[in-house]
């Protein structure tokens, strides 16, 4: 009977240490994921800013020889050519992405990529961003949080009469919050109220929301959902790091 009690003993402090082990690893394992995910993310956002600032230099380049015709049309009396070609300029300046910096490499290149996105699909946006770390938050859960809200807004946006995305990020009683907003033709919410994912219909909600319930519910969070002033919204809130 001794030697049976020494077995069990043995064994459970064997399993109990094994365990240990296995979460130990599976948590070095989600850091290396982590930080992996996070150095592409910087990889890209490196490459974007470079085309930016070749852009840019372009841009300069260009508004110098701009410049030089609408003076040109101007010195010979030729007003109206001269504001047509204004015109025509100013319309290519608005189509001119300005990158957004937060000082969040991850939030940088996940807000950059989907709106400058979203510009180029004629999409206009508006965004109020406080530069928030979201310490609490893991790199691939944070985009995936974000990008799943702003997917969802665009694709919304894409089939809708009135088109407006608007992004806040900010610091609210003790959370960070995230709020992606579209505007909407009708309610999504009386057609699809548990947001099934409706994929060939035209609100299109449904998907990802249920992965951005599970991250934020990850990170004793919340997720709100809601209607206003013909506006889809969700909220994500993420208690900071105290």
């Amino acid at each position: 009977m001794s030697r049976y009690r020494a077995l069990r003993d043995a064994y459970e402090a064997l399993d109990q240490k094994y365990a240990a082990e296995v979460a130990k690893n599976l948590d070095l394992q989600y850091q290396y994921d982590s930080l992996r995910a996070e150095y592409r993310i910087l990889c890209d956002q490196q490459r974007d800013i470079e085309v930016l600032h070749e852009n840019t230099r372009r841009l300069k380049h260009d508004m110098k020889n701009h410049i030089m015709v609408i003076a040109s049309y101007l010195g010979n009396g030729e007003t109206d050519e001269a504001k047509e070609y204004l015109s025509v300029v100013l319309d290519n300046l608005n189509r001119v992405y300005s990158y957004i910096q937060t000082g969040n490499a991850v939030m940088n290149y996940v807000i950059n990529s989907k709106l400058e996105y979203a510009q180029r699909c004629g999409v206009p946006f508006k965004a109020e961003i406080e530069n928030l770390s979201f310490a609490r938050m893991g790199s691939v859960d944070f985009a995936a949080v974000l990008s799943n809200a702003l997917d969802n807004a665009i694709e919304a946006s894409l089939r809708a009469s009135g088109k407006l995305i608007y992004v806040s990020i900010c610091k609210k009683r003790g959370y960070d919050v995230i709020t992606v907003k579209n505007k909407t033709d009708k309610s999504v919410l009386d057609e699809n109220p548990d947001l099934h994912s409706t994929k060939p219909d035209n609100q299109n909600h449904g998907c990802g929301v249920k992965q951005i319930k599970d991250i934020v519910e990850k990170y004793d969070g919340m997720t709100d959902i809601y209607e206003e002033e013909g506006m889809f919204c969700i909220s994500m809130m993420i208690p900071s790091e105290s």
